[in-house]
């Protein structure tokens, strides 16, 4: 099974109340091949919601208030893992940048907009669990095919087609 970012599956579950809609999460989750998870939601943030960035090397999470949430990040590590173990996960693609998400690059904590390399909570966690994870830049439809149901391949095709005509 796949997980995905709710953001990119088109859920407005940002810190904006925005989406960041990738178009082949929307398609994988439509015909059940990815879960969609917003591990902040799930940690029981709200929608929209200070932004936050991960700052230091003992990794706190800190909002733009000042306000310390590491505690509700490392919440929603757990609960996302949780998720990706009951429904056999073995990989996801991620929204990059976040504090939680992030695969490649997270902002530096100075909510200066400079991004640094790093992973976010639950992009750490889940590597450090086995699962394998890629940055939403790298959702494409080869890396997807090994992980689709085999019926389901000429649909993906065929989507690809359509979205390289565009």
């Amino acid at each position: 099974m796949i997980l995905v970012s709710a953001c990119l599956a088109g859920f407005a579950v940002r810190y904006d109340g925005r989406s960041a809609r990738h178009d082949l999460a929307a398609w994988l989750v439509a015909r059940g091949q990815a879960i969609a998870v917003c591990p902040e939601i799930m940690a029981g943030f709200p929608v929209p919601r200070p932004p936050a960035e991960i700052a230091g090397t003992f990794r706190t999470v800190c909002d733009c208030t000042g306000r310390d949430v590491t505690t509700h990040y490392q919440r929603a590590a757990r609960m996302a893992l949780k998720v990706a173990v009951e429904n056999n996960v073995v990989v996801a693609f991620l929204k990059d940048k976040s504090p939680a998400c992030g695969v490649t690059q997270i902002y530096d904590g100075t909510f200066s907009g400079r991004k640094i390399p790093g992973r976010g909570m639950v992009a750490d966690v889940l590597a450090q669990n086995g699962v394998t994870i890629f940055p939403d830049s790298d959702l494409t439809p080869e890396l997807v095919r090994p992980y689709v149901d085999a019926e389901l391949l000429p649909d993906l095709e065929k989507w690809a087609g359509e979205k390289a005509a565009l």
